[in-house]
């Protein structure tokens, strides 16, 4: 028998994924109503502006005061699409305080304070659920930690940002440069005005901070992820993996160490051949795969990003979250017993792709193998094309440890014979 007394939200944000949360919320009342067992009542809206137009919002419903709404003491859940650490976290805590549960999109604040906020739900005794916070409308989160949570997870390997992946897809199929690439995805509203967290790779190191803290039972922060971004991928870069039967791609990557004492997580371009399933992951869509010990390799494809597969995610939180109260239960809370320490960048072993210009003279190749030879780094395979003086020489290594391939790299040049170090990338995915 459906509960009569509405189930209350607070809205937290109403931009791109707050206002489709909010229309999706009042478009569906009876079938969300029907699922969760119960009516849910959308309470209060909060903005930092008011005055917008916002099409489909009750406007009654707008406030600026997110303090207040939180605080009002009737409220049963949280949703959370604002971003950024504060206000959004003293806002959260504070719903905790209150008897309520959160559904939050915050990838940023998720990565960098997810124990603080994981301990006091379960201090309150209720819920903290995020599925929005990584890969937009894929399911993948729930599935780590409910389906998975028999399984041992040993590898988790994506694309988690669909602006750089629509960057680099626009680079290598119509070879514009980065610039144009950035430009036309700005045009198309898949980058921002200031495009830095997508394009550095902080969006995409949050993702694999939380990704990595749940596969593996253990605390990651955005800290503990290594990151490099896709500012200095050139034209060249596309050409070189080309010439490999390669794409480049914005990978996550989170690893369990072999001896299962330590686990990485690591975001940076690479090369990956174009017989793997990243491969063809195109525009701005997202996939991870999952690598499990009896599960095998789990693979999740879909719209990482926007309105309304973001919105499409939260709904299914607060469905989950909803039925929860009702129930008087608590779903999966955070599970850190593992305690494996994040292994530094330097010792992370994987193969690398490294381009250099050089002397088109006898004896070049051989100096430079030497030098790959006393770092310990092992040559795969080589390619050199000269003219008038000039080469390049690309060399493709066997895995290596990060701190012998810079050691290799600040060798080479030292080399009268090598002018420049054109590009070093890794290359992942065998």
């Amino acid at each position: 028998m459906m509960r009569t007394r509405p189930l209350k939200v607070a809205l937290l944000g109403c931009g791109v994924v707050g206002s489709e949360v909010a229309r999706i919320m009042t478009t569906t009342a009876d079938d969300l109503a029907a699922r969760i067992g119960a009516p849910v009542e959308l309470a209060g809206i909060a903005v930092r502006r008011a005055g917008r137009v916002r099409p489909g919002v009750p406007e009654h419903l707008i406030t600026t005061d997110a303090e207040a709404l939180v605080g009002r003491g009737d409220i049963d859940v949280v949703v959370e699409v604002v971003g950024g650490i504060e206000p959004s976290k003293s806002l959260l805590l504070s719903a905790f305080e209150q008897g309520a549960s959160v559904v939050s999109a915050n990838k940023a604040l998720l990565a960098k304070d997810g124990t603080e906020l994981h301990a006091a739900a379960a201090a309150a005794g209720v819920d903290l659920y995020y599925e929005a916070a990584v890969a937009g409308a894929i399911p993948l989160l729930r599935p780590l930690r409910e389906s998975l949570a028999g399984d041992k997870v040993n590898r988790v390997l994506g694309i988690v940002n669909g602006t750089t992946n629509f960057i680099l897809d626009k680079m290598d199929t119509t070879g514009a440069g980065y610039s144009e690439a950035l430009e036309e995805a700005t045009a198309l509203g898949y980058a921002e005005a200031d495009p830095t967290a997508d394009v550095e790779g902080f969006d995409a190191a949050a993702k694999a901070a939380i990704l990595a803290g749940i596969a593996f039972h253990t605390k990651v922060t955005a800290a503990d992820v290594y990151r490099e971004g896709i500012t200095e991928v050139t034209a060249a870069d596309i050409a070189s993996a080309k010439a490999m039967g390669c794409v480049v791609k914005l990978l996550a990557i989170c690893e369990r160490a072999a001896d299962g004492e330590s686990v990485t997580a690591r975001v940076h371009p690479a090369m990956i051949p174009l017989s793997h399933p990243l491969a063809s992951v195109r525009e701005a869509y997202n996939a991870v795969f999952v690598e499990a010990e009896a599960a095998g390799r789990l693979m999740f494809y879909g719209p990482g990003a926007g309105g309304s597969p973001t919105a499409s995610a939260v709904l299914g939180d607060l469905v989950a979250v909803c039925r929860n109260k009702l129930a008087g239960a608590t779903g999966p809370g955070d599970s850190v017993y593992t305690r494996l320490p994040a292994k530094p960048m330097d010792e992370v072993v994987t193969r690398y792709h490294v381009s250099l210009d050089v002397d088109d003279r006898a004896g070049v190749l051989a100096q430079v193998a030497s030098v790959f030879a006393e770092h310990g780094v092992s040559i795969d395979t080589v390619r050199q094309q000269g003219r008038d003086g000039d080469a390049s020489l690309v060399v493709v290594t066997h895995r290596a440890t990060d701190a012998a391939l810079s050691a290799t790299v600040d060798k080479l040049r030292a080399l009268d014979s090598v002018r420049d170090v054109a590009s070093i990338m890794r290359v992942e995915g065998e």
